[in-house]
């Protein structure tokens, strides 16, 4: 007790500011983190393609369009073209993009090609 006549009261410990700073915290962390999962594709250039005469077909990105030989088709209906491919004796796909191709396009249709057994393929420009 002080003799003064004035008491000094105790204050009561805060949790705001606590439960403030936690808030920011979580939120910069959940900003700053990535949630996407980054993959990676093995490229094989058309120049290095090695081995002994080549049945190519040709496969077209253009923008969102697939060509297959000249004729368009969906990426769902992509495998069954080229199944009839590999019974003319095709063996490899030459792949190529035009500047509308947008990368995630690429490598769905990319993916698809590499899921696809007997061919081998080459991206070319």
């Amino acid at each position: 007790m002080r003799l003064d006549g004035a008491e000094r009261r105790r204050s009561a410990l805060s949790m705001t500011s606590l439960i403030d700073v936690i808030f920011l915290l979580l939120l910069f962390f959940m900003l700053s983190s990535t949630f996407t999962r980054f993959g990676e594709i093995e490229l094989i250039a058309g120049g290095g393609m090695a081995g002994g005469p080549l049945t190519p077909v040709y496969l077209r990105l253009q923008g969102d369009r697939i060509m297959l030989n000249g004729q368009e088709l969906t990426l769902d209906g992509l495998p069954a073209a080229l199944d009839r491919q590999k019974h003319t004796g095709a063996d490899t796909i030459l792949l190529s993009l035009d500047d509308k191709t947008v990368s995630q396009r690429f490598v769905d249709v990319y993916s698809a090609l590499r899921a696809t057994p007997g061919f081998a393929v080459a991206v070319i420009r």
